[in-house]
C-alpha cells in the first residue's frame, strides 16, 4: 500500500516498500508558475535528505527541488525534458521529477501526511 508525505519545501513522497516516487507539490508549482525547464537526477545519483536534488525553472525564478529522503536514483522522469510544463498541468502525478531507494526509512517520520501538509500550507 503505497503511503504519501509531504516536506516542508514543498516535495511530496509516495512510498511503496522501499522505492518512492518524488516530486513538487501542487502549490509549489502555483508559486512558481509556468514551468520552462526542470533538470532531474539521472539513475544512479546518490541523494542525500535536504540537499539539492533538482532544478526546476519557471518564467519567474529558479528553484531548488530538495530529497525528502536520502536515497539513490532509480529512475529520472524523461518526459519532463521535453515538456517541463507536466509539473504545472500534473505535480502530483504525471509531473513527478524522480523515483529513488530509500536508504533510511525511519527519514519519513520527520515528513508530513496530508492534514498536517495542508494545515502547513494554509499558516504561510
Amino acid at each position: 500500500m503505497a503511503q504519501t508525505y509531504f516536506s516542508k519545501d514543498h516535495e511530496w513522497i509516495v512510498v511503496e516498500g522501499d522505492s518512492a516516487t518524488v516530486g513538487i507539490t501542487d502549490y509549489a508549482q502555483a508559486q512558481l508558475g509556468d514551468i520552462v525547464f526542470a533538470e532531474v537526477p539521472p539513475a544512479g545519483t546518490a541523494l542525500e535528505k535536504g540537499k539539492e536534488a533538482a532544478v526546476v525553472e519557471s518564467v519567474k525564478a529558479a528553484s531548488d527541488v530538495y530529497a525528502p529522503v536520502t536515497g539513490t536514483v532509480t529512475e529520472a522522469n524523461a518526459a519532463l525534458e521535453a515538456d517541463p510544463a507536466l509539473v504545472n498541468t500534473s505535480p502530483e502525478q504525471d509531473g513527478w521529477f524522480f523515483k529513488l531507494t530509500l536508504s533510511d526509512p525511519s527519514e519519513l517520520d520527520g515528513l508530513m501526511d496530508e492534514a498536517a501538509y495542508k494545515a502547513f500550507v494554509e499558516s504561510l
